[in-house]
C-alpha cells in the first residue's frame, strides 16, 4: 500500500535531498513525497486532498512566519491522530520538550540519519499494509 508523507521546510535543498534519499522507497511505490515550503502551505495542503493517505509529517522548527512548534500545535487541532515528526539543526532540551508537550511523535535533529527516520516511517506505515 503506497502512502504519502508531508515535509515542510523553507530550505528549497530539503526537497532535493528527501528525493534522494527515498528515490527507491517512491519507485517501489512505497511513499509519495509532498513538500510544503511554509506552514500556511503546509496547512492549505492539509486541507485539501493528499493523495494516497497521508501518514505522517516531517517538519522543520525554525521557519519564517509560523514555525514549526505552532504548525505542530495547529495540526494537533485539525487531526489529533496524524502524527508530526520535528526536524531541526538545533538539538537543545528546550525544544524537545515542547514539541513533546504539543504531541510530536518524534524530534530529529540534522543532518538527518535518513536509515533512523526509515526505520520509523517503516513503524508508522506497517500497521496500514
Amino acid at each position: 500500500m503506497t502512502v504519502s508523507i508531508l515535509v515542510v521546510d523553507d530550505e528549497p535543498d530539503v526537497a532535493t535531498l528527501f528525493r534522494q534519499q527515498f528515490r527507491r522507497e517512491a519507485r517501489e511505490g512505497a511513499y509519495v513525497l509532498h513538500f510544503a515550503a511554509s506552514a500556511a502551505e503546509a496547512l492549505e495542503r492539509l486541507a485539501g486532498e493528499i493523495e494516497p493517505r497521508l501518514i505522517v509529517i516531517l517538519s522543520d522548527i525554525n521557519m519564517p512566519g509560523m514555525d514549526g512548534l505552532s504548525l505542530l500545535r495547529e495540526i494537533k487541532k485539525r487531526v489529533p491522530d496524524l502524527p508530526v515528526m520535528m526536524l531541526t539543526a538545533y538539538g537543545d532540551e528546550e525544544r524537545r520538550r515542547r514539541a513533546a508537550e504539543y504531541g510530536a511523535a518524534e524530534f530529529v535533529t540534522k543532518p538527518v540519519d535518513f536509515d533512523f527516520l526509515k526505520g520509523r516511517l517503516r513503524q508508522l506505515h506497517a500497521p496500514l499494509t
